[in-house]
């Protein structure tokens, strides 16, 4: 596949992917399986790594009159002894609990990465938890407290945290996934539940794609980039890939805000069903 199309295609399934909860770690390694990308390429690994700093950023500027706001008030909720139960606050707490173990997993996690059957069979582990999730919220099965993330409990937050700690140690899970179903067995409403995962992928992502950049460099796999064989050819590659990434995450988050106030999340979680059933299907006939 030429080297732009297939910057293009990676920058669209990582935009696409990232924030909906159906794994975009699962998904890029899956395309890049497909396609033939060897992740042993010091290049494509650093490559990788970048877009999926590219659908971070969109965060902070799609959300940046919720920062606003939670910036001015943080001020008062501290005068008023509150300050742990702030959102800025609950999203660090839940960050803490899932990077402190994820941290001591390193190992664990990177075996995971490579595992096509892990994350297949995350994908439908999840699918069928988020599908019974939803299934039991949208018949009254689940009782909700909190509308929004203003409403939030420091229990609400250690317990989505401690649910996110599957999405690192079992790629295929999603991070959203994981967040999104916790909330909503945590008394959140749907929206609620979805504005925290957003908000909690920021420290959580930008920290994971940091370390993942830091453990490239250390490999010597980032050697591509700033040094003599980095060509201008590269670099056009990785900033398209960039920036299809930013642009598409962003499109992504603003319609997933809007279709989840509307509607549920069934079809993501069949979504991940079929797509992991397809995985270990093919996996399964390409044995020797």
């Amino acid at each position: 596949m030429h080297d732009y199309l297939l910057s293009l295609a990676l920058g669209v399934v990582e935009g696409v992917t990232e924030f909906l909860p159906v794994s975009s770690t699962a998904h890029l390694r899956i395309f890049e399986e497909l396609a033939g990308v060897s992740l042993s390429d010091g290049y494509w690994k650093m490559f990788t790594i970048v877009i999926q700093l590219g659908a971070v950023l969109c965060l902070p500027l799609y959300f940046r009159a919720r920062i606003a706001q939670f910036v001015r008030g943080f001020a008062r909720a501290r005068d008023e002894g509150r300050a742990l139960v702030h959102p800025f606050s609950l999203t660090l707490v839940a960050f803490v609990v899932t990077a402190v173990p994820s941290l001591l997993l390193a190992k664990v996690i990177g075996r995971h990465l490579e595992s096509l059957v892990v994350m297949g069979t995350s994908l439908i582990v999840g699918g069928v938890v988020m599908w019974v999730v939803d299934w039991l919220f949208a018949r009254g099965r689940l009782r909700t407290n909190t509308t929004e993330m203003e409403q939030m409990t420091l229990a609400q937050a250690v317990w989505v945290g401690c649910c996110q700690i599957a999405s690192a140690v079992f790629p295929g899970t999603s991070r959203s996934m994981a967040t999104i179903a916790a909330g909503q067995l945590g008394r959140m409403t749907r929206a609620a539940a979805l504005e925290f995962s957003f908000f909690l992928s920021m420290p959580t992502m930008a920290a994971a794609v940091l370390y993942d950049l830091y453990k490239a460099l250390k490999e010597g796999a980032g050697s591509a980039l700033g040094g003599a064989s980095m060509t201008a050819h590269g670099w056009a590659v990785l900033a398209l890939g960039f920036v299809v990434s930013f642009a598409v995450a962003y499109v992504v988050v603003a319609w997933f805000m809007s279709w989840v106030r509307r509607r549920g999340f069934a079809p993501f979680a069949v979504w991940r069903i079929l797509a992991g059933a397809a995985v270990l299907l093919w996996l399964a006939r390409s044995a020797p």
